[in-house]
């Protein structure tokens, strides 16, 4: 009996490290996004999204990944400084949700602005990487 309890508890923690390994693996992909959003670093943005992004403004407008690394790339959408606050994570094999709100300073167009949205990303593990496969806004309630 103590070794069947002493099995299971070795392969509880390994479990946990895993998936504690994952989210980590997970959560340095969320930084390297916003990162590169703020910096608009074109081969940063390339490395993050997957080839079939869907990116969904909160206003309705959707990206495919040219037209979102071009977006940010080009400075067309100017992130000076963006805070992620009330971040969730749930992973589930190779698939991930990270929702989070989204309050950054902008700079679009030479104009100063804030934007306060919520934001659910969907991450698919693709090799070693996690890479954004899906991202959408939403207004957040008043």
């Amino acid at each position: 009996m103590k070794k069947l309890l002493l099995i299971l508890m070795l392969m509880s923690s390994s479990y946990l490290y895993a998936q504690d390994k994952q989210e980590l693996s997970l959560l340095a992909a969320v930084d390297k996004l916003k990162n590169a959003m703020i910096s608009g670093d074109r081969q940063a943005l390339e490395e993050i999204a997957a080839n079939d992004l869907s990116y969904g403004h909160s206003g309705g407008k959707l990206e495919d990944k040219a037209t979102f690394v071009e977006t940010i790339a080009s400075g067309k959408s100017d992130f000076v400084s963006i805070d992620l606050k009330n971040q969730t994570v749930k992973i589930t094999g190779k698939t991930a949700i990270v929702r989070h709100e989204l309050h950054a300073k902008t700079n679009d167009g030479g104009k100063p602005g804030e934007v306060h949205i919520g934001i659910m990303l969907v991450w698919q593990k693709q090799g070693k990487d996690w890479k954004m496969l899906a991202r959408q806004a939403y207004k957040l309630p008043q």
